[in-house]
């Protein structure tokens, strides 16, 4: 790859339908085939050294994002591991080639050992689509087990590698969950709760809690996860099935007081256009949310839309605090989860907000 004027630039994975027609996987000439493999090798090799090392003091936790794309410099591939299973994503022309994923598998078995039984290809059509790839379905690549138990910060969760969103769950909260079971407290209403990964964090500090998702089958894998975990001492959890948007707007007309709000919604900004609309749900949410919240209440907001800048966040989020007639101090801001690292020349590979703030 070079510039106009014929400087070198590096060494790019090529897509013939991508909008990014070239990912840089290497700043240095590789000439031929065996040279790119051998250095993804070495970049499997590295990435799981670094979770080795930061992950070995993460109490009962077993498992994170193995590979993170571009942050990896592995543009294109997603490896996360759910304790013996992992579950691969190959999103470019480039990664889904079969000798390319044959020498991430042998490189990660190589690596993992025994320490992993299974690996899952999990397949996202519409990016198959957008690469002008074969129409595939999620399958095994190796072994025969694709369900498994993982645990979070000591919580259990049940894992199915060919269903759920994402590659199963929402790894890159791990620190986050942790973070806001070390301050909430009281009655606690966690939106768009999916399989429980805050409330069951929460469980362990609140009185009572009331976990919110619009989808059935999401509650009921919560309802499975939380059967997984110790229930002396825990609150009973009420799972409901509701819109957050009309459920908050409900309670806080009402007048329901909680001393702990957990809001954490899909993307609402997918692209630049959306970005308006975006911070206006972000903003009507948090606002109701506040409303509810008593002095010394606990507000956990987050947006994982990349193209919400965490500036934007908290300037909407005073302005909902300014509406509600609320003082808020942030006590935290936070982002994913150490084994989601920010690549700085790819802004990009930063997106998740998490702020932890509390009623004055």
């Amino acid at each position: 790859m070079k510039d106009e004027r014929a400087k070198l630039l590096g060494t790019a994975l090529y897509s013939s339908a991508s909008q990014i027609a070239l990912r840089l996987i290497s700043q240095e000439p590789l000439s031929g085939d065996s040279e790119v493999i051998s250095l993804i090798r070495q970049r499997v090799r590295q990435a799981v050294a670094y979770r080795r090392r930061f992950l070995a003091a993460a109490a009962n936790t077993n498992a994170y994002r193995l590979i993170y794309s571009e942050a990896d410099s592995l543009p294109g591939l997603i490896v996360d591991r759910y304790a013996d299973v992992l579950a691969l994503q190959a999103l470019t022309q480039a990664m889904d080639r079969e000798d390319i994923k044959q020498a991430v598998l042998q490189q990660l078995s190589g690596e993992l050992g025994e320490e992993v039984v299974s690996v899952v290809e999990r397949i996202e059509p519409r990016i198959r689509e957008l690469e002008q790839l074969p129409t595939a379905s999620s399958c095994l690549l190796s072994g025969t087990k694709a369900a498994t138990v993982y645990a979070l910060n000591g919580v259990r969760f049940h894992y199915d590698a060919l269903a759920g969103q994402k590659t199963g769950a929402f790894l890159d909260q791990r620190e986050n969950y942790a973070a806001a079971e070390a301050y909430t407290h009281g009655r606690a209403l966690d939106m768009f709760c999916y399989q429980g990964g805050f409330a069951l964090h929460l469980a362990r500090r609140c009185q009572s809690i009331t976990a919110v998702d619009s989808s059935r089958p999401a509650l009921e894998a919560a309802e499975q996860n939380a059967a997984l975990n110790p229930r002396e001492g825990w609150p009973e959890i009420e799972w409901m099935e509701a819109n957050a948007f009309d459920l908050l707007k409900d309670y806080s007309a009402a007048g329901r007081e909680y001393e702990t709000i957990v809001l954490d919604p899909p993307a609402f900004a997918k692209s630049k256009r959306a970005l308006d609309a975006a911070m206006s749900g972000y903003k009507e949410l948090n606002l109701r949310a506040l409303k509810m919240l008593q002095p010394d209440g606990i507000l956990v907001t987050c947006s994982c839309s990349y193209h919400v800048s965490e500036s934007d966040f908290q300037q909407m989020l005073t302005s909902a605090a300014a509406d509600a007639g609320k003082r808020l101090w942030l006590v935290e801001k936070r982002g994913q989860a150490r084994d989601h690292p920010t690549l700085l020349s790819v802004p990009e590979t930063s997106y998740l907000k998490c702020f932890v703030c509390r009623v004055i």
